[in-house]
């Protein structure tokens, strides 16, 4: 399928610029750059509830927003992991779809602003990541949620964060996650696929701008091996609960994503996939110019009333 016409609008505009590209940019300027990426995720919903709080973590104290559609307590949670390439977000990036999925859900959701690099290199965004979840369980109660329904979900390299905290859920044992959703994730440290190839040049996310994400992140580069950096790595998904992972057809990081799907069922991980054809990276923050933007959220809102709503 051909890119849908609004992803090449945006790209015809970028070129007309001449805009950089993320690592051309510069750290402040692509964090920047990040941030007004919200601008195409359309007008907030009214949500019944946000609140928003700091907890303890790793290096400072780690802001929260809590979103509460209307239903009765208990919920089931979601825990949210911005995308940003590790070194960019927030949690305003992310607020509209997060209202929507809230309201369709009928979860609370809880997004989470974790340190980014490169002040704060691998592993101290994922142990952040699981130290906040840990806590978000811990709590559940007193948030009006369930303890026994939480999942964990992620955009770009929030996916990738998210899939680490799943794993390091099942192998340190100090707490277990129902469901996971990784939207776009980056998943392996490697530029070798089919996707990066067709894709890694041209189509708003570069293999140039995710390796510069990629050595911000890691600091050293043997960290690429850790499976809490590259979950593809892990040497078995076994024991992890069910997942949905959504790609796109004209993302570098598409196959990966993929892989890591084939990978969860060959190891008998309940795994639902969906590729949105003609998309690029990026599309799921672009409810306000393009239809996919706002199907992602009912794709996800039907996996989680199979896990987690009952």
């Amino acid at each position: 399928m051909s890119l849908h016409p609004h992803d090449q609008a945006a790209l015809d505009h970028l070129n007309a610029a001449n805009v950089p590209s993320f690592e051309q940019m510069g750290l402040e300027q692509a964090r920047q750059a990040i941030r007004d990426t919200k601008s195409l995720a359309g007008i907030p919903e009214e949500i019944a509830h946000i609140e928003e709080m700091n907890i303890p973590s790793v290096v400072e104290n780690l802001p929260l927003r809590i979103y509460t559609p209307k239903r009765h307590a208990p919920f089931p949670i979601v825990v949210f992991v911005h995308g940003g390439g590790w070194i960019g977000g927030d949690l305003d990036a992310v607020d509209v779809p997060l209202r929507s999925l809230a309201n369709r859900s009928g979860c609370i959701i809880i997004s989470i602003d974790y340190p980014l690099a490169p002040e704060y290199p691998f592993p101290t965004p994922v142990e952040s990541v699981y130290l906040a979840t840990q806590w978000i369980i811990n709590h559940a109660a007193t948030l009006g949620g369930d303890p026994k329904q939480v999942a964990i979900s992620g955009d770009s390299s929030g996916g990738n964060l998210a899939a680490a905290v799943i794993l390091m859920a099942r192998d340190r044992k100090e707490f277990s996650l129902a469901a996971q959703l990784l939207i776009c994730p980056v998943i392996d440290c490697s530029f070798e696929t089919i996707s990066y190839q067709a894709f890694g040049q041209g189509y708003l996310l570069t293999q140039s701008a995710m390796q510069w994400f990629w050595q911000l992140y890691l600091g050293d580069v043997a960290a690429a091996n850790n499976p809490y950096a590259s979950p593809l790595k892990a040497s078995t998904l076994a024991g992890l609960p069910p997942a949905f992972i959504i790609t796109a057809e004209y993302d570098p990081l598409r196959d990966e994503g993929e892989a890591y799907a084939a990978q969860l069922g060959r190891a008998e991980v309940t795994v639902f996939t969906k590729r949105f054809d003609g998309m690029m990276h990026g599309f799921y923050q672009m409810g306000a110019i393009m239809d996919a933007g706002q199907v992602w959220i009912d794709d996800a809102v039907k996996f989680l009333k199979k896990i987690l709503i009952r």
